[in-house]
């Protein structure tokens, strides 16, 4: 199921975001706040999360950066190079973690 997803939000992100580009009131667009959340946190979590993140991508809201929220650290990387790395991990005060994209990344 998170692999059909994920496929989905490519297509969209691919093809879909060209006539809206730039459109987006935050940072990172809302559908790679979604892609990030489909791969990090669980299904319900996920949705929840994005439809709460489409609503508020609005003329009522400011906008800004919003990063999306690790609900629990379960995975342990292999290898601590700059290149093997693809999120970082922020701590936020409620022992959530904040995951931000390594541009770096080579995978």
């Amino acid at each position: 199921m998170r692999k059909l997803l994920l496929k989905l939000l490519w297509l969209y992100q691919k093809f879909f975001t060209l006539i809206g580009y730039g459109s987006c009131r935050y940072y990172p667009t809302c559908s790679e706040y979604a892609r990030i959340n489909f791969e990090n946190n669980s299904l319900l979590s996920a949705f929840y999360n994005s439809f709460i993140r489409i609503l508020r991508c609005n003329q009522l809201f400011d906008g800004g950066i919003d990063y999306p929220l690790l609900d629990k650290l379960e995975l342990k990387p292999s290898k601590l190079e700059l290149d093997s790395i693809k999120y970082w991990l922020v701590p936020n005060e409620k022992n959530r973690y904040h995951i931000i994209k390594n541009f770096s990344y080579k995978g």
